[in-house]
């Protein structure tokens, strides 16, 4: 009798760890979520790389132009004004 009463708790007690071990881990469904979402990260991560290493030399280029266009409204008031 009484080792029946302590396989029974033993039984019962390795089901309860097993069912609990069990519950914690993930599923394969939040497996594939959490490996998409870090997927997700890294190819933001690199897009937004992409455009900063565009962008830079757009905005360099840009105000290139704007320096380009002041200095030619200056010489064309200066010509206009040494004809005047």
């Amino acid at each position: 009798m009484q080792k029946s009463r302590y396989s029974f708790s033993f039984v019962v007690g390795l089901l309860a760890l097993v069912g609990l071990f069990g519950c914690s881990q993930e599923t394969s469904v939040e497996k594939t979520k959490a490996a998409a979402a870090s997927g997700s990260a890294a190819t933001q991560a690199a897009g937004q790389a992409a455009v900063d290493a565009i962008q830079t030399p757009m905005d360099q280029a840009r105000q290139t132009e704007s320096v380009l266009g002041q200095s030619a409204e200056q010489r064309a008031a200066g010509a206009k004004k040494s004809t005047e």
